[in-house]
């Protein structure tokens, strides 16, 4: 055995052993695994080329999973892949002047290469990258399956276009009403695109989250609240309102949704969308109003937009009847109106919506009370919390409905609105049908064909894949594929006519909707085959690993993508994550100078030299370089934009990998975010080497495989409880995924090998005994040096090797104690304690603490009372 614990030597051999028998290549049905199968997967990262120390903390959460279930018996999956379609490419096309194809295949690499030497166990065979045409073929078809379905279909957008570089932005990309990369002013668009029909899907997404009792309820509660099931009431106030032909606008009828129909009385005014029908016929006459209309279309097209950004109107000089009271309500035009959600119409409530409330209260409409809680006062002054809760409301100030609770107001005011035939009870979904269309470049093609004679023609299954050109480097000036000829224009395959190509492709959530099924059957000469149901079976994934962030969209896409293929029979599953762990964030310190102009340039934390005061606290800080102040921009998830990571890479060299998972496991809660420390890296290295030094010192007793005596005893017997006491509660943190105490529990297991000094009999057995454990207790978490010791300790040959040996099981024996401690009170205050059999009788326990030497310095004469309290304490009262 080595003296010296060499990282680079112990990994590279360790490595290269797995390698080399295929040790993590993952069969189906594998008589070897006696619990059957386990699906753990992390969520598949973008290629973007670097890899973090947050990415190692995420994928180390996965092997220890996977490692140590592994050892318990199960058949374990652990798969890796790329969501590599997307707009970074494309913008690192223009910036790099090269393909977007060329630069993910090359980040691939650059980061599987990083990858490797931390050891992960994946099953790199069954690696998946999304703009891989073997794997987005099968997005093009279950796209055409759910085209013939009526889940999918086509409908005009509201989308924000940039002019100047002629494509579509997302909402995050308009910056001040300008797109973020030509600074145009963005324009509003009606264009034709693909939906996915998730909404038909609404009730059973969200009903069937009460089934995810693995998840963690934060996440639920984001899922249940992006769905928003919503009862209430639609109804219409009707209007005498021409547009240009003569015709009454939408039939003389301004349709609202409201879940408080109980306030329906105190309606004041009604807002409608920018794009509204009724806006526009105002905005004719009207030039102020056509240019805020057209200020409202530069804005953003998000519910979260709309909820941070000033409230502002302005009148149109319509009028609508409320279809209660006759009276007239006037129509204004609010920019926190989206045209998307609902009828684009909303009704004015100022005494009982917080929102209209701030509305009215600027532009002075009026506010009308009716609805009222006992003991309540109202004022127009501010806003009270009361103002808005139904369930202690009851109507005031509302005529024939005065006196009625919420329940009883709603069923009133919807029969009267339905006996006059302009509204009825209705249920409404904050969830919107799922746009797939996207006009870029770098993402999987529509399978469409548009013919001037035919339509839109699907492309024929037998012609798919559709392949996406990846020699095109995008220039900013719009979707090259649009100038693609040999993509572009193809025969029409009904008519044969000349036609062209769809240039839109698919939103890059397509692709990461399904990739952990394609793992299961990466060959597949069908979308998936049986293997998936073996390893997605009975219930889902068995566990799913990524970060809260992906909490709503693509786990909410993943579920409608599943439900979606359960329906056209291609799986029997419901929902397609049985346990979902949402892991903490790495962070680090962030350092930055900023320019005139407010552009900051970050630097990268070993560029920077901090200065502390006396008591160690960072006061300042200055760049290497030139010794100029830098501003501190305190601790940040890390983050390439912020350079502020660490990468692997340089912990790997100087520490080793192992170091590098240890530190990661043991900065914190798995779920929990954690700061990065170079001294915390320091001690987990310190403690590996502690370790190989400790197995070289014991190796010649523990190695000789001394034989178990038929009863323990004395301190032999304590170390073993103390072994078994540590592994009984790494058992538990190993199944709560409490990976940080894992790692305390390993410390605390060395601590005790390297305490224990006797030689008395069964000592070298109890050691070896102790080793194991400690050994396969770390191993999940430090694989490489586990490996290599288990070897050199000659555990291999009794047990086989680590990746495969039994883990240990708790000898409830052991922790059986012949004696307990119990502190001794005198008067309260604790003097000492004693050790009795743990059978003793009160006169003993008694006898024994009034007997301690410690105890009688504090006692004169005989004690009124000895209180014992079994197990614990005696208290003696003097």
């Amino acid at each position: 055995m080595q003296e010296k614990y060499t990282p680079s030597d112990v990994e590279q051999s360790a490595q290269s052993h797995w390698k080399k028998i295929d040790a993590y290549k993952a069969v189906e049905n594998n008589p070897r695994f006696p619990k059957g199968k386990y699906y753990a997967c992390s969520m598949l990262p973008y290629p973007s080329g670097k890899l973090h120390m947050g990415h190692v903390r995420n994928y180390t959460i996965n092997d220890m999973l996977a490692r140590q279930l592994r050892m318990k018996g199960y058949n374990v999956l652990m798969p890796m892949g790329w969501d590599a379609f997307g707009l970074p490419a494309e913008n690192a096309a223009i910036a790099y002047k090269k393909s977007p194809a060329e630069w993910t295949y090359a980040n691939i690499e650059d980061m599987k290469s990083q990858m490797e030497p931390l050891g992960l166990a994946f099953d790199w065979s069954r690696e998946v990258a999304t703009c891989d045409p073997d794997y987005y073929r099968w997005n093009q078809w279950l796209f055409l399956k759910m085209l013939e379905k009526g889940i999918a279909y086509k409908k005009t957008q509201v989308v924000n276009w940039d002019p100047v570089d002629q494509t579509v932005l997302a909402n995050e990309q308009v910056i001040d009403g300008r797109g973020w990369r030509s600074g145009a002013l963005v324009e509003k668009r009606e264009i034709p695109g693909y939906y996915f029909g998730i909404t038909q899907y609404a009730e059973e997404l969200l009903s069937s989250i009460d089934t995810l009792d693995g998840w963690p309820e934060q996440v639920r509660t984001m899922q249940r609240n992006w769905i928003g099931k919503s009862e209430g009431v639609r109804f219409a106030f009707t209007h005498q309102i021409a547009g240009e032909s003569g015709a009454l606008v939408q039939d003389g009828k301004l349709h609202v949704f409201t879940t408080r129909p109980d306030t329906i009385m105190g309606v004041t005014f009604c807002a409608v969308a920018a794009e509204h029908p009724l806006a526009t016929v105002a905005a004719k006459n009207n030039a102020k109003l056509a240019t805020f209309i057209e200020e409202c279309k530069a804005g953003g097209t998000t519910e979260a937009e709309m909820a941070t950004k000033e409230k502002e109107g302005l009148p149109t000089g319509l009028f609508v009847t409320h279809p209660l009271t006759g009276e007239q309500v006037e129509v204004w035009v609010g920019n926190y109106v989206l045209m998307t959600y609902g009828d684009g119409a909303v009704m004015g409530v100022p005494a009982h919506d917080e929102r209209d409330f701030a509305f009215a209260k600027k532009y002075g409409i009026a506010i009308k009370q009716v609805v009222a809680v006992e003991g309540e006062s109202f004022t127009t002054d501010a806003w009270a919390e009361w103002y808005g809760d139904k369930q202690k409301c009851v109507t005031v100030n509302s005529g024939k409905y005065d006196g009625l609770s919420y329940k009883a107001a709603v069923d009133a005011v919807a029969a009267d609105l339905a006996a006059k035939g302009v509204g009825e009870k209705k249920t409404t979904w904050r969830l919107r049908d799922w746009g797939i269309s996207r006009q870029r470049y770098w993402g999987t093609p529509i399978p469409i064909i548009h013919c001037e004679c035919c339509g839109d023609v699907p492309v024929p299954y037998e012609d798919l894949p559709v392949v996406l050109p990846t020699e095109c480097i995008p220039d900013g000036s719009g979707n090259p594929l649009k100038t693609h000829a040999a993509f572009l224009n193809v025969p029409c395959p009904k008519c044969g006519k000349p036609a062209q190509r769809e240039t839109d492709t698919m939103d890059t959530f397509v692709d990461s909707s399904w990739y952990f099924m394609r793992y299961t059957c990466p060959d597949a000469t069908t979308m998936v085959d049986e293997r998936n149901d073996y390893w997605m079976s009975p219930k889902g994934m068995d566990q799913y690993i990524g970060g809260v962030e992906h909490a709503v969209l693509h786990l909410l896409y993943a579920r409608f993508w599943t439900k979606a293929m359960r329906d056209l029979g291609l799986v029997k599953i419901d929902e397609p994550f049985k346990n979902l762990f949402t892991q903490g964030m790495l962070l680090n310190e962030s350092f930055y100078r900023e320019d005139e102009s407010g552009k900051k340039t970050w630097f990268y934390p070993n560029e920077i030299e901090v200065q502390h005061d006396d008591k160690g606290r960072p006061v300042s800080a200055s760049l290497k370089s030139d010794g100029q102040p830098v501003q501190m921009g305190g601790i940040e998830k890390m983050s390439k934009s912020k350079n502020n990571v660490v990468e692997p890479k340089d912990i790997i060299t100087q520490f080793g990998a192992d170091t590098a998972r240890l530190f990661t496991m043991f900065a914190g809660p798995p779920d929990q975010s954690a700061a990065w420390s170079n001294s915390g890296v320091e001690g987990a290295s310190r403690y590996l080497r502690r370790l190989w030094a400790s197995a070289l010192k014991l190796s010649a007793t523990i190695a000789t495989g001394a034989a178990a005596p038929a009863s323990y005893a004395g301190e032999v017997k304590t170390l073993r409880r103390e072994v078994h006491l540590t592994l009984k509660q790494i058992d538990a943190d190993y199944e709560r995924l409490q990976y940080n105490t894992v790692v305390s529990g390993a410390m605390k297991l060395l601590n005790t090998i390297e305490s224990f000094k006797s030689e008395a009999e069964g000592s070298a057995a109890a050691l070896r005994e102790a080793f194991s454990i400690l050994l396969r207790g770390l191993y999940p978490v430090c694989p490489h040096i586990t490996h290599a010791l288990w070897q050199e300790l000659g555990f291999a040959a009794e047990l086989g090797e680590i990746i495969d040996a039994p883990w240990p099981l708790v000898d409830e024996t052991a922790l059986v104690q012949d004696e307990i401690e119990l502190m001794v009170q005198v008067n309260g205050k604790l003097r000492g304690s004693i050790k009795v059999g743990k059978d003793a009788d009160k006169a003993t326990i008694e006898a024994t603490a009034l007997a301690n030497e410690s105890v009688q310095r504090f006692i004169e004469g005989t004690p009124k009372k000895i209180i014992v309290v079994p197990g614990k304490l005696v208290n003696i009262v003097a």
